[in-house]
């Protein structure tokens, strides 16, 4: 029996070990009322909106990276700058509550550019007049220059 360190110790790794336990009980028809299905499927949910926050976390940091990168205008910079750190604070906790999540997310940041390249695709577009094509098709960022609190690409109209 799980002595439950794992709960205290990778949140995320739990949530995927319990799913998996509640899995083979069901398929090994344990006598029991609980419904073992539903609950593996609501235990992994839970690991998954961890996940999700990580991604959602990074696709803020790398849209406001690509603005303050691209964006012609003075402001609101400081809001983007701001932004920034909160969600790289919001990264990095859910990177620090769990190893496996931490392992896990170089494979996540593909989902997090896609999303974050097209937020500030559009926002500069529609606000700063940059076209579309201005901006890389491909990351430009490593996953610890995203979470880096000192990095900021410099800006290509000489903002500072």
């Amino acid at each position: 029996m799980p002595d439950g360190r794992l709960y205290d110790t990778d949140w995320y790794a739990w949530t995927l070990e319990q799913a998996a336990a509640l899995r083979r009980m069901a398929e090994t028809r344990v006598n029991s009322e609980l419904d073992l299905k539903n609950l593996a499927e609501e235990v992994e949910s839970l690991g998954r909106s961890q996940e999700s926050a990580l991604v959602s976390a990074l696709t803020h940091v790398i849209e406001h990276l690509l603005k303050l990168e691209h964006s012609p205008a003075p402001a609101p910079r400081n809001k983007w700058m701001l932004s920034v750190v909160e969600q790289r604070g919001r990264a990095v906790y859910a990177l620090e509550d769990s190893g496996t999540l931490a392992r896990k997310a170089p494979d996540l940041l593909p989902k997090a550019w896609k999303q974050g390249h097209r937020l500030a695709v559009k926002a500069l577009e529609l606000f700063d007049g940059v076209a579309p094509e201005a901006l890389p098709t491909d990351c430009p960022y490593s996953l610890a220059q995203i979470l880096d609190d000192d990095f900021i690409p410099p800006n290509r109209h000489g903002l500072g």
